[in-house]
């Protein structure tokens, strides 16, 4: 039996905080591998497409998001795999509606889709996280993981209040 959730990291872990996702990923507790896998795609959106061409119960992207207020808070969030982005895929950058795209672009359909994010404080070139950023990395294992109780359980995928 193959996984049935998919968990993805993405983010460069050379610009500051879009490392999040990576981190995360890195840090996660191991989970049954005929239930859940656990990959961190870093920057390489056309992995991730040709991965989701595969069947999935759901989609957990861990991600940075962008900067508007409050550096380090936690959104859980069900994502729209509709939205359009470019079809063009760089091999070598992650763009979720580009990836999104890219997949139905492949003949594939996307599975229901939750994003685990943090508002980023920077994303200058340099490795490593900010202090906020890096303080929510705790909460967001915490949020990783019940999103995966919940999706394990198939209860139906719901926004979480931000932390």
């Amino acid at each position: 039996m193959t996984a049935r959730i998919l968990v993805a990291g993405i983010g460069n872990i050379f610009l500051g905080d879009d490392g999040f996702g990576p981190e995360v990923i890195r840090r996660l507790p191991h989970y049954p591998a005929d239930t859940v896998r656990v990959v961190d795609y870093g920057i390489r959106g056309m992995h991730l497409a040709y991965d989701l061409l595969d069947p999935w119960q759901a989609l957990v992207l861990v991600d940075a998001l962008p900067r508007r207020e409050q550096p380090g808070r936690i959104e859980v969030f069900a994502a729209d795999p509709g939205t359009t982005g470019a079809t063009g895929l760089d091999a070598h950058a992650m763009d979720p509606a580009a990836v999104f795209a890219g997949v139905r672009a492949l003949g594939g359909t996307l599975p229901p889709t939750v994003v685990v994010g943090c508002r980023i404080a920077t994303v200058a070139e340099g490795i490593g996280l900010s202090e906020p950023v890096a303080a929510a990395v705790t909460p967001a294992l915490d949020a990783v993981g019940e999103v995966l109780t919940d999706l394990m359980a198939a209860k139906p995928l719901t926004t979480r209040p931000e932390v």
